[in-house]
């Protein structure tokens, strides 16, 4: 196994209502002509009561083209992500220097050398540390991470890895893009990242007991994919020479309902568990209709998923980096049995399914 020792999560220092966030994206992209009562209809319905957003509203209004927009993510997307990275470290006790690989996961920004490779440096990473971009996992980017991450660590079992999540959705904003799946987005998506560390389990931290802030990480005890058939179109981006322009079918809870159930009952049953044996559920809150379709797949009781339901309210959905908070709630505030069974899962771009076994 490996064993999650920090999780560490950050946002942007500029924090607006939902409502503000509604008025500002109407005047910049819809206009007076614009489609003002299903905006504030869908933003009303995403239940987010606050989002961060990397720049100050007032600079969204002159934004230019892809380019700016993306130079404007790689310079935040270090920033934070650095900070991230540090404090994760801070939180279990390790350095820079202890730092074997880093792993990135981000789809709201395309950046060559790739976003790890621009933080390590400034987190003051080894030269030698190794890299492993990842790209395109969308939402399901955090679970996703962490099984790859953990996936390394099983044939590195004395190493030191990081995961990080960075994504600034507000900076892929589509002025001419009128339809209902932006609309959707616009109320739903906000900015954030987080940066979990891992260690193999036979570094010293795996088998440490001692109490840190942040009370103490779960094991990984194995992980699960499933790619669905034929769903490419259900979410992901359309990349134009407006930079990405936002794909968000409707069908997406009801896959979510079809496959999910069979899907962690299968993976819980490998390891003869069932959904009456986890005690932890870490869930990305993809949106209200998404949360709810898990519950209905898994017949969850109706607390499982609060720290879930409370982050969407608190941030809005922060694609890959959403799960992670999530993560970080449930250790700091949770404090789930020791030897408890947990699943953390995400679905995303594909159509597909990350699944995580947690023993805390």
């Amino acid at each position: 196994m490996s064993r999650i020792t920090a999780v560490h999560p950050v946002v942007p220092d500029h924090r607006y209502p939902q409502d503000e966030l509604t008025r500002v994206f109407a005047d910049v992209c819809l206009g007076p002509d614009g489609r003002h009562q299903l905006l504030s209809r869908l933003h009303a319905s995403a239940q987010v009561a606050y989002r961060h957003t990397a720049l100050p509203l007032e600079r969204y209004r002159d934004l230019g083209d892809f380019g700016e927009r993306n130079d404007a993510f790689i310079e935040a997307a270090v920033r934070l992500g650095a900070e991230a990275v540090a404090g994760a470290l801070d939180d279990c006790g390790l350095s820079p220097d202890d730092v074997d690989l880093i792993a990135s996961t981000t789809v709201t920004g395309v950046a060559v050398p790739s976003i790890e490779a621009r933080v390590a440096p400034v987190a003051g990473l080894r030269p030698d540390v190794r890299r492993m971009p990842l790209l395109g996992l969308g939402c399901m980017g955090g679970a996703g991470g962490v099984a790859r991450v953990h996936d390394y660590l099983l044939g590195h079992p004395r190493d030191v890895a990081v995961l990080l999540s960075v994504e600034l959705c507000s900076l892929t904003l589509q002025r001419d893009d009128t339809s209902v799946a932006h609309l959707v987005a616009s109320g739903l998506f906000g900015d954030g990242a987080a940066a979990v560390v891992m260690v193999g389990d036979e570094h010293p931290l795996a088998a440490d007991e001692a109490e840190r802030d942040g009370g103490l990480g779960p094991w990984v005890v194995d992980s699960r994919s499933h790619l669905y058939p034929d769903t490419e179109r259900a979410m992901g981006w359309d990349v134009g020479a407006g930079g990405l322009r936002i794909v968000l079918g409707p069908e997406v809870p009801a896959l979510v309902h079809e496959y999910l159930g069979d899907d962690v009952r299968g993976f819980l049953g490998d390891h003869d568990l069932t959904v009456g044996d986890v005690e932890t559920w870490v869930s990305h809150p993809g949106g209200p209709k998404v949360i709810e379709a898990i519950e209905s797949a898994l017949e969850l009781p109706p607390d499982a998923l609060e720290l879930t339901w409370r982050s969407l309210a608190e941030v809005g959905n922060l694609s890959s980096a959403s799960v992670l908070h999530v993560l970080h709630d449930t250790i700091a505030k949770h404090s789930p049995a020791t030897g408890s069974a947990g699943v953390l899962m995400a679905m995303g771009p594909g159509f597909c399914a990350e699944l995580v076994l947690l023993r805390w």
